[in-house]
């Protein structure tokens, strides 16, 4: 298994490719034994961020989904979430996210912050391998999704994933629009 297309990214499994993919990337799906079923491309570097790899390999806003770091304080704790929507929405961030962790204002975390907390190259972070204990707020849409493109920790390839393994990641809770349309 682990092997799709999607576009003209052609993906082999995980575990032929364990260079490929972050160690915390990695050690999570072996854990979860995954390795085979999730699929990993190599992609030039240079095309990592969500539109480059959209145009460059054939692929629907829809087939791609974006992780990012979310946080806020509430009686002086940070709490961290990762968030997964599709390319087509942004993380509705002020919205849903601010709810789900129960503070006042919720933002983005600094570029130099996510990298370093999650170990993984900015514009591939991924909610796979993520710190434990870490909610991923994943939206229903990706959920839903047959397969979907994701980072895989570094930028020099993406994952292929279907919808419903993401789901069952740990501290995964997928939501009803999370993400919203792009304006």
């Amino acid at each position: 298994m682990g092997t799709f297309q999607l576009g003209t990214l052609n993906t082999l499994p995980v575990s032929e490719h364990p260079e490929l993919v972050s160690a915390s990337v990695f050690d999570m799906l072996r854990m979860l034994d995954l390795t085979d079923q999730v699929g990993v491309v190599e992609i030039d570097p240079e095309l990592s961020d969500t539109a480059a790899t959209q145009e460059a390999y054939g692929l629907e806003a829809e087939a791609l989904a974006n992780c990012v770091i979310v946080a806020g304080r509430r009686d002086g704790d940070e709490r961290i979430a990762a968030c997964l929507v599709s390319a087509a929405t942004r993380a509705d961030v002020n919205g849903v996210v601010r709810r789900r962790l129960d503070v006042r204002k919720a933002s983005f975390l600094a570029r130099e912050s996510a990298t370093e907390l999650t170990g993984m190259e900015f514009g591939g972070i991924t909610p796979i391998g993520l710190p434990e204990g870490w909610p991923v707020l994943i939206d229903s849409a990706v959920a839903a999704s047959a397969l979907v493109v994701i980072g895989s920790g570094i930028r020099r390839s993406k994952l292929i994933v279907p919808g419903t393994l993401l789901a069952r990641l740990p501290g995964a809770e997928v939501i009803e629009g999370l993400g919203k349309p792009i304006a």
